[in-house]
């Protein structure tokens, strides 16, 4: 089916499966930030500690979190018009003018396994590769998260490798997986019945 995204920037909608969309953060949404830094079992493996409940309020008050080498969007569901979680992009550089994007999303656990994850995360590229020079994006995982495995493959992303002691979670040092999507790689919305 054919998708919305190109009538609409920013909107994802495949058939019975839920209209998804980013959209910049509003003040509502900044308890669903305070959530994320104080209940662990929100965010499930990148839980890290407690942090600031505040931080997320006060970087809104800077630049609404639309910083030029990092920020967050909301995944918004329709036609629930529900935010059901947050992308987030961090400028990275390996040298030279070799910049890249990473990124990353947490849903809140009633919108998990509905297929909202991966097109966020593609829309997410989309809007990264419109708007910005990069010509890398890249997401890392951890090995046990099967689900975002696949979700950042049907997003377009590519398995490059183990990253091996890249995370102190849970008292000790843990592996991650990286995958990336390069600009010239092709669209998930290229793919026969996405």
């Amino acid at each position: 089916m054919k998708n919305e995204r190109e009538s609409a920037p920013g909107v994802a909608h495949d058939g019975g499966e839920p209209t998804v969309r980013l959209r910049p953060v509003a003040e509502a949404d900044l308890e669903m930030f305070r959530r994320f830094c104080t209940e662990p079992g929100l965010i499930g493996l990148d839980w890290s500690g407690f942090r600031d409940p505040g931080a997320p309020a006060r970087r809104f008050a800077v630049d609404n979190w639309l910083g030029a080498d990092d920020g967050r969007l909301m995944v918004e569901v329709e036609p629930e018009g529900t935010a059901a979680g947050i992308v987030s992009y961090l400028s990275g550089r390996y040298s030279g003018l070799a910049s890249y994007w990473e990124i990353g999303i947490v849903l809140l656990p009633a919108w998990r396994g509905r297929g909202i994850g991966w097109r966020a995360q593609a829309l997410l590229c989309d809007y990264l590769f419109q708007h910005t020079p990069a010509q890398r994006i890249q997401a890392g995982t951890h090995p046990e998260n099967v689900t975002e495995q696949r979700s950042l493959e049907k997003a377009g992303f590519q398995l490059e490798g183990v990253v091996r002691a890249c995370e102190f979670r849970a008292g000790r040092w843990r592996d991650g997986y990286l995958y990336s999507r390069l600009r010239d790689d092709p669209s998930p919305w290229d793919r026969p019945g996405e």
